[in-house]
């Protein structure tokens, strides 16, 4: 989003290498991002289904967070063949641009609706810092973001399958931290699972590839997904399996939270975005939740942390968390 975030590569040369390098960022360095979806911008007019002033809100906050790079998890447009609704996203996330943050999207399934073809034309057009890739990997210091496409085939025949399998065989030595965007959750609370079918087949194909590769991966894996319109947390074999989205679309309540939920607040409705901070080999992630959407003034306050810490380091004290944000 912006000529600073140009990546120094933008093609896939081999399957096994990143098919972007962002040169901006360095190993040595801290690194801040933010990852939420699950926004459906379109009209502002339009009150059902999605929420126009939690989403421009939380759209302003998110860049109130100084984050370098977005990760978003799908559903940014209402109807993504609907040109006029990507023209409202531009608006709302106007402070993105202006702060030259990267933006690493994936698809949602609503980014197909109205038409697949121009609809992912337009996700393309949206997101220049993906140089036109539908999937693709992010190469950011010492982490490394993988984005794969929920609107094509997972089938081990696929070529996005036989590609990522490749990706995570040929890991880069620097990476110590793995992010994988997704939009349908690979893990998913009970209700979601006897409810609508969650996750879904390709979901568990795509889980299965990556945890038969455990291993032999040195870096710690996040996995963020989102469709489901809350927060929900779960730790499967050292990986973080991350739900938010809760970007302003209309919240899906929880009735009932399974046991392996590690977020276990039962207040609603969870309007959300997670701040992810790298730094001395370690990531650390905050869940702010929107704390009265019906309030005069919006404001967040944190909810869930977790903390990763590289393979072959020690974990280091942390401070608390800021605990309400305007």
């Amino acid at each position: 989003m912006g000529a600073p975030a140009s990546p120094l590569s933008a093609s896939r040369g081999s399957d096994a290498r990143p098919t972007l390098t962002f040169p901006q960022f360095d190993s040595d360095r801290p690194l801040r991002m933010v990852a939420y979806g699950d926004t459906r911008f379109t009209d502002p007019s339009v009150t059902s289904g999605t929420n126009p002033r939690v989403r421009k809100w939380l759209a302003g906050q998110v860049a109130e967070e100084h984050p370098e790079v977005l990760l978003l998890t799908g559903d940014t447009p209402f109807t993504g063949a609907n040109v006029a609704d990507w023209q409202d996203f531009q608006r709302e996330t106007a402070p993105w641009r202006q702060a030259h943050i990267v933006a690493l999207p994936t698809t949602g399934n609503h980014e197909t609706y109205g038409g697949i073809q121009q609809g992912i034309a337009n996700y393309l057009d949206n997101f220049p810092d993906v140089a036109g890739h539908r999937y693709y990997s992010a190469l950011l210091g010492n982490v490394e973001v993988i984005s794969l496409d929920c609107t094509q085939p997972s089938d081990n025949s696929a070529a996005q399958v036989r590609w990522f399998a490749a990706q995570l065989d040929h890991l880069p030595s620097q990476v110590e931290f793995l992010l994988i965007l997704y939009h349908i959750p690979w893990m998913a609370d009970r209700q979601s699972q006897i409810f609508v079918g969650l996750p879904s087949k390709d979901s568990l194909s795509l889980r299965g590839i990556l945890e038969a590769r455990l291993g032999r991966i040195r870096a710690k894996v996040v996995v963020f997904n989102g469709h489901i319109h809350n927060y929900e947390r779960f730790e499967r074999r050292g990986v973080e399996y991350v739900v938010t989205g809760g970007g302003g679309a209309e919240p899906y309540p929880l009735l009932f939270r399974g046991r392996g939920d590690l977020y276990r607040d039962t207040g609603f409705p969870v309007f959300n975005y997670v701040t992810i901070d790298v730094a001395n080999h370690q990531l650390h992630a905050v869940m702010w939740k929107v704390k009265d959407p019906e309030a005069a003034a919006l404001t967040v306050e944190a909810k869930d942390q977790f903390t990763l810490t590289a393979t072959g380091h020690k974990a280091l004290p942390r401070g608390t968390a800021k605990r309400t944000r305007p």
